[in-house]
């Protein structure tokens, strides 16, 4: 098969290493995690022009290596060719291998900030005010006060202060993932002092591509959705996470 495999850039690492080690032809597209941040329907125009620029001539499937990710997933079509992706809450499933592990990670220390050297890596690539940001969380205060004010207002943005001031009174543990793939041992050592400095526990946990090598190795089982043409995402607010409609 002729597999086209898009992707979050945070999972980067993981896929190449996968599409390498896959029996298929994988190619990949990288798409910016800031995506993310973007509204609901322009990160579904997004996701889904990806799908429709895709040669059915060319590829056998599309894989979305991606969660649900905040809703990114619903309402995405098939188009000419099978859409497949895994049945995951977000990014944190797909780095630790499985819905099931995912879910005692949650139930265990609900409150918990997950770090990677795929997503702080790629988080380190930040705006001209130099803020750093880690798993989406903004995690100094250098945030330009005048730009929020004109932005949400006096009110809105001395709010918005104070939360994000607090925001890491949410959590009790910083975990890092450890893939076997990083280089430095830098965002280690950063979740670590991060969870010295606000009170948490640290923790390593050990990475696992068994999802993601799955999803490029055609393995579709009950773990992932497969989407025929014609048939788009749903969320079904149950354990199978999203179905075909």
């Amino acid at each position: 098969m002729r597999i086209r495999a898009i992707t979050c850039e945070v999972l980067a690492r993981t896929v190449y290493q996968q599409a390498a080690l896959a029996p298929h032809v994988i190619d990949v597209e990288l798409l910016e995690q800031a995506l993310h941040d973007d509204r609901p329907a322009s990160r579904l125009n997004r996701l889904q022009s990806q799908i429709d620029a895709t040669p059915a001539a060319k590829y056998q499937a599309v894989v979305l290596v991606y969660g649900l990710c905040n809703l990114a997933l619903e309402g995405v079509q098939a188009r000419d060719l099978p859409v497949v992706v895994a049945r995951a809450h977000d990014c944190i499933t797909l780095y630790l291998g499985s819905r099931q592990r995912y879910d005692a990670e949650f139930s265990g220390t609900p409150g918990t900030f997950y770090y990677s050297d795929d997503y702080m890596e790629r988080q380190a690539e930040v705006g001209s005010n130099g803020r750093r940001l880690t798993m989406g969380v903004l995690t100094s205060m250098d945030q330009d006060y005048d730009y929020m004010v004109a932005k949400y207002g006096e009110d809105n943005a001395q709010y918005l202060m104070e939360v994000l001031g607090q925001w890491h009174s949410h959590y009790a543990r910083a975990a890092y993932v450890e893939t076997g793939l990083g280089k430095s041992g830098q965002f280690r050592e950063q979740a670590a002092s991060d969870a010295q400095q606000y009170g948490w526990r640290f923790e390593e946990l050990r990475g696992d591509p068994e999802l993601v090598r799955k999803l490029l190795a055609a393995e579709w089982d009950d773990d992932f959705l497969v989407l025929q043409p014609g048939q788009r995402i749903a969320v079904t607010h149950d354990s199978r996470i999203i179905e075909a409609v």
